[in-house]
């Protein structure tokens, strides 16, 4: 009886959400969101972020 929306159903909720936050703060939200995944799985991955501990000397990490 309740399960998971389908077709219709998830139109009418896009529809709601757009009117309750507008399309500007939902991009918003969105791309914080992206930022954060990709920041999640840079540390997963142990890739260092551009800038932070680089040195020009590469004797200086030894």
């Amino acid at each position: 009886m309740f399960g998971l929306p389908r077709g219709a159903e998830w139109i009418i909720i896009l529809l709601i959400v757009i009117l309750l936050f507008g399309p500007g703060r939902i991009g918003k939200v969105a791309g914080e969101i992206g930022k954060s995944i990709k920041s999640f799985r840079e540390g997963l991955g142990g890739k260092e972020e551009e800038g932070e501990n680089k040195s020009s000397d590469p004797e200086a990490k030894n």
